[in-house]
């Protein structure tokens, strides 16, 4: 008798320890009764992990479901996304008579079971989830465990694509505490499954796209020992059209309007004050949308990049058109190796041929002096044209003073007009020089913006394509 009592109490002392061999005894199919024996055989066992050996691996299964995309921060590299987390796993050795007990499934609070210590790495502030205290149990041991969290994670956001960008952050669920040889976490759902669902129950978008999700089951190996991870990737995409309106269509247009200003004449002054309101327009745009722009130490956008590029070209422009101005009035000699570079070169390089010059040559008749010099026509020559002989200085004949005159103002007036047309000369050079010049800045602003642009829509359509 005394080894029957020995035995029966090495019975119990194994079943409390190491699981339940025997279904829940209850004394009626109802609440009470099935709490009772909770009571008695289950509850007590919280603080222990519920495995029949210590050496038995806990198999934990989870899933989660992305409710809502509450937003990403740049800055602080940061994803914050409303998730529900749902955990499963067994209590060896229990389980209950659905006749006897009255029920296959019964909600117990939290705090009566032991529950897995799963935590998500990324997390990276306080959880201030909503707390839900209870979980289902079922009558073959299975534990319900799902709840919602709204998580805070580190994410590494790459925007140089922005506002085209495709974000990929992953969220890391593993055991804070316990080794892969505790506790083992599975997958309890297929990846497109978990997909199909969050897209069905997304509600809170923004100006984020759920466009895939992705899992894989690894392992993290540290000096004490090896934990077993899950880890999920949520793929998402930025809705572009907000930024294109707000930020690309008004930058595109002030640009066109400063390339459109090179059809203005270049001498003419209303075309550097139109530069100048351009380029002041420009820069109070980027001012009022720099809170648009993302703002982050890693990378720089490429939109952040046309936009330095454009005032770079207007002010450049603005600059060529000052330079322009000013050689155009020039009244130095063009330098030989300035105008074979210019006239001949680039002239053709900007399909505006040199014009050219004049067939018509101006012949210059330079008499002597004394035939030209009205001063040596003397009264003795013209009194010897006449044939008389001279007896007296004649008097002054005012008509020649008149002619003596005459002649100077000629050639005053002679000597400014080959001033004038020499002068004539350089300032026509010189404008083609500045019109030439002109014409192959307008062609590299338009290859520069042109290339720009095009590699803006080549990432758009690149960023689609790699998703369809």
């Amino acid at each position: 008798m005394k080894e029957v009592k020995i035995a029966g109490l090495l019975f119990i002392s194994y079943s409390l320890l190491y699981g339940f061999v025997a279904p829940l005894n209850c004394t009626s199919p109802t609440p009470e009764a099935l709490f009772d024996a909770f009571e008695t055989e289950l509850f007590p066992r919280k603080l222990l992990r519920p495995v029949k050996n210590f050496t038995d691996i806990l198999n934990v299964s989870i899933e989660l479901i992305i409710v809502g995309i509450l937003g990403v921060n740049e800055k602080d590299q940061t994803l914050t996304v409303f998730i529900w987390q749902i955990l499963e796993w067994e209590i060896a050795g229990l389980s209950w008579d659905e006749k006897e007990c009255g029920t296959t499934r019964v909600s117990v609070p939290r705090e009566k079971l032991w529950v897995p210590d799963i935590v998500i790495n990324e997390f990276m502030d306080e959880d201030k989830s909503p707390k839900t205290p209870y979980v289902y149990l079922y009558n073959t041991g299975h534990v319900f465990d799902d709840r919602p969290v709204r998580v805070i994670a580190t994410c590494k956001l790459v925007i140089y694509t922005f506002p085209f960008d495709i974000q990929n952050c992953s969220l890391t669920f593993e055991p804070y505490l316990h080794f892969a040889e505790d506790i083992e976490m599975n997958q309890r759902h297929s990846a497109a499954e978990i997909l199909e669902e969050s897209r069905e129950v997304l509600q809170t978008r923004g100006e984020w796209e759920l466009i895939d999700i992705k899992q894989a089951q690894t392992t993290l190996e540290i000096t004490e020992g090896t934990y077993s991870e899950l880890k999920f990737f949520i793929i998402l995409r930025r809705r572009p059209v907000l930024y294109v309106v707000n930020l690309l269509l008004p930058s595109c247009f002030l640009i066109t309007l400063d390339l459109f200003s090179f059809l203005l004449p270049p001498q003419s002054v209303d075309r550097s004050a139109f530069k100048m309101t351009l380029i002041l327009g420009y820069t109070v745009f980027l001012l009022i949308m720099n809170d648009l722009l993302p703002v982050t130490g890693n990378t720089t956008p490429l939109i952040n990049v046309l936009f330095s590029v454009s005032l770079a070209l207007m002010v450049a422009s603005l600059l060529e058109t000052v330079f322009i101005t000013n050689i155009q009035f020039s009244t130095r000699k063009v330098p030989h190796w300035l105008s074979v570079l210019v006239l001949r070169y680039l002239a053709v390089v900007v399909c505006l041929p040199p014009k050219k010059k004049s067939n018509r040559v101006t012949v210059s008749l330079h008499p002597p002096a004394r035939a030209m010099s009205p001063s040596i026509i003397s009264s003795r020559d013209l009194q010897s044209v006449s044939g008389d002989t001279p007896h007296e200085k004649p008097p002054p004949d005012p008509a020649l003073d008149e002619l003596r005159k005459l002649s100077r103002d000629l050639m005053a007036i002679r000597l400014q007009v080959d001033k004038h047309a020499q002068g004539s000369n350089t300032t026509q050079e010189w404008q083609m020089i500045g019109l030439v010049i002109d014409r192959l800045l307008f062609g590299l602003y338009i290859a520069i913006i042109s290339s720009l642009l095009i590699i803006i829509i080549s990432i758009w359509v690149w960023s689609d394509a790699e998703l369809s």
